[in-house]
């Protein structure tokens, strides 16, 4: 598929691209490849990288009920944090239970999601699992020999796949591309005097040129003399017929500011994080640090923390037996307005009994 910026409006007109944007990329496409997708959306973004991490940290950090084994076993190492991560990422985490000598849960290993490969079985669904590393490739059963569950696949929501997540890179390199390649230019002006540059203009009176001896030495004075911030504001002299010609950048070109924060807030959407919360300009309904926070813990933290301990207390209990784990929302400051507002109007319904009203708080009677 050609890329975006490479495209044409019509067989006879070529579309408008700007010059911070010409140049660049894979044939000014976008990076392919997880790896490749990583580097540009996690390593070299500042907004994506601040995105992960701070939903990431958040979903590690959450206080948890439940179990008091399994509970341990989840909360032990930041595997939340690290399943998070992979999740935002990659679409796919894999937890791996490792049992003590007598055969009881110990651990709860995270192998890299990259490095994992679904085996299926007769009928479709997954049997095993390939972890490559190191040189060797090791099969690990989904299940031991007495059905009992050793690995525990979360993944992201892919309606399109039966056996893998889809993550976020995908939706967000686009952006990420944008607002990388806006960096690069301004630090690009900024190295040439924060201005764009001009060009030196020879005109003599006899009509003749420039010969190559006089063309390179001025290349080479300018390029040690009068280019770079170091040099800014540097007065040149000229002679023998030459002159400056200041060249500038339409509006279009200069538009990079405002295409580079649409960029990031693009970024911020990808990984479901209120902009105001990544240092960008919010919407009106975010214009509140509070209001965002809630609407994080809501709409990104919860729904993701409700699926992977779904998923590992599955596997837990398999082993422990039934177990439940969750997420306590009591102890969570940003939602304590809620909180608040649901004590309120379950206290005011003087329809409902003493122990109904504890039920509907999560009390027991």
């Amino acid at each position: 598929m050609r890329g975006w910026f490479g495209r044409k409006s019509a067989p006879e007109r070529q579309a408008f691209v700007p010059a911070w944007l010409q140049g660049e990329g894979e044939q000014g496409g976008f990076a392919r490849g997880y790896q490749a997708q990583l580097d540009e959306v996690y390593r070299r973004n500042p907004v994506g990288l601040r995105a992960v991490r701070l939903v990431a940290g958040l979903a590690g950090g959450l206080p948890l009920v439940g179990d008091e084994k399994a509970v341990a076993l989840v909360k032990a190492d930041g595997l939340l944090e690290r399943a998070a991560a992979s999740l935002l990422l990659h679409g796919n985490a894999f937890a791996r239970l490792v049992t003590d000598s007598h055969d009881r849960p110990a651990e709860l290993h995270l192998m890299r999601p990259e490095r994992v490969s679904v085996v299926s079985g007769a009928d479709g669904w997954p049997a095993a699992y390939l972890y490559r590393g190191g040189g060797q490739v090791v099969r690990v059963a989904k299940e031991d020999a007495l059905g009992r569950r050793q690995v525990a696949h979360l993944k992201a929501l892919d309606p399109s796949d039966d056996q893998y997540g889809l993550g976020c890179l995908e939706a967000a390199c686009p952006a990420a591309s944008v607002h990388n390649r806006a960096s690069r230019w301004n630090k690009a002006l900024l190295d040439n005097a924060a201005r764009p540059s001009g060009a030196l203009v020879y005109e003599p009176g006899d009509g003749s040129s420039l010969g190559a001896e006089q063309f390179d030495r001025l290349q080479k004075e300018l390029g040690e003399q009068f280019s770079g911030s170091a040099n800014a504001g540097r007065p040149l002299l000229l002679d023998g017929g030459l002159k400056w010609q200041a060249l500038g950048l339409s509006p279009a070109d200069m538009d990079f500011v405002a295409v580079k924060e649409g960029a990031a807030r693009d970024i911020a959407l990808a990984f479901g994080v209120p902009p105001v919360l990544v240092g960008l300009p919010g919407d009106a309904t975010y214009a509140n640090a509070r209001e965002a926070g809630r609407a994080l813990y809501r709409q990104t933290i919860l729904p993701m923390a409700e699926g992977m301990l779904r998923g590992l207390g599955a596997m837990l209990g398999d082993w422990l037996g039934p177990v439940g784990i969750a997420v306590d929302t009591d102890k969570i400051s940003e939602l304590a307005e809620d909180r608040a507002k649901l004590w309120e109007s379950v206290g005011a319904a003087e329809f409902l009994s003493r122990d109904e009203k504890r039920e509907q708080l999560g009390f027991e009677p």
